[in-house]
């Protein structure tokens, strides 16, 4: 069947039309997408603005036309942190289901890390072992840890890449000082997950997911992303520490111009590099491999699955 899968995150609104039936890969088929940067959105009160809810509705109506032209089947709506932890987020969720119809279903961060675990384990399969799964999103950073489908330990952590840029690093290029109050801040709020996870043994494979690792690893020199999904891809703690000093030093457009990273995402690769660094360090992690499957394929696995059981 084709299926359609609306993902609100806090960087991205993205909905992906997939070919999918049980047991076998999703194939994607279209995309539409927007940098909407929610977690950027949110005024001094918490709230998503005027203006992020006015896009946000927007694009979700327009997903659904999309879904409508593309013989969508079903779609799975979902948001992520952005919308979970603003104070007006229910209001918002009111909002787009009475202006588009679209009951947009809210997920924990403790479900995050879960699907998107699942995908990871989905890509690897059982020979690698267990998992140490790090992903960096807009607004939180899961961290999953496993030998099966579902982890044994799931956490998720505000540290989001957009969400750290908007309340730590204002200026471009950020100040020396900035850059190392945020460090101290991630890590301390990593290492207190250090002992739960290290509690589950040396995993033997580390997999990095979301845009934040892809592009950290493609400026480190891993392949390109048109070189397809199958081409083997690593970030190195060694890579990234030698480009750590550079990113910190480097204006939003100067960072815009390195491959691999986009304009949308470039201001906020430095605390996305941090948060990878201090997670890299503290988990005792020399390199990780990057997983090109992450939540919106786990959500659809869990679909799948879902589907043979009925």
């Amino acid at each position: 069947m084709r299926l359609g899968v609306l993902d609100v995150g806090s960087n991205t609104v993205h909905f992906l039309v997939v070919d999918a039936h049980p047991g076998a890969a999703p194939v994607p088929a279209y995309s539409h997408k927007i940098e909407l940067r929610l977690a950027e959105l949110l005024d001094e009160g918490g709230a998503i603005s005027e203006e992020g809810v006015e896009r946000l509705v927007d694009m979700v109506a327009s997903s659904m036309r999309v879904a409508e032209d593309k013989g969508v089947e079903e779609v799975l709506p979902f948001a992520t942190s952005a919308v979970r932890e603003a104070v007006n987020g229910e209001e918002v969720l009111k909002r787009v289901q009475r202006e588009t119809d679209v009951d947009l279903r809210v997920l924990s961060g403790g479900d995050e890390a879960r699907l998107t675990f699942l995908a990871a384990r989905r890509w690897y399969g059982w020979s690698a072992g267990r998992l140490l799964l790090l992903d960096i999103g807009g607004g939180s950073l899961e961290i999953a840890c496993g030998l099966d489908e579902q982890p044994d330990s799931a956490v998720s952590l505000p540290l989001g890449a957009g969400r750290l840029t908007a309340g730590w690093l204002p200026g471009d290029p950020p100040e020396a000082d900035a850059v190392r109050r945020l460090r101290r801040h991630v890590r301390a709020e990593i290492a207190r997950t250090v002992a739960e996870v290290s509690r589950l043994g040396t995993p033997d494979r580390v997999v990095g997911t979301s845009k934040t690792f892809k592009q950290l690893a493609r400026i480190t020199g891993a392949a390109r992303e048109g070189e397809g999904p199958f081409v083997p891809r690593r970030l190195t703690r060694a890579g990234l520490a030698a480009w750590m000093p550079r990113l910190a030093s480097m204006t939003a457009a100067q960072r815009a111009v390195l491959p691999g990273v986009s304009e949308g995402r470039a201001r906020q690769l430095l605390a996305g590099a941090l948060v990878a660094d201090g997670a890299m360090d503290l988990f005792g992690v020399e390199e990780l491999d990057i997983c090109p499957w992450a939540l919106r394929e786990g959500l659809i696995l869990r679909r799948l699955d879902q589907m043979s059981g009925e």
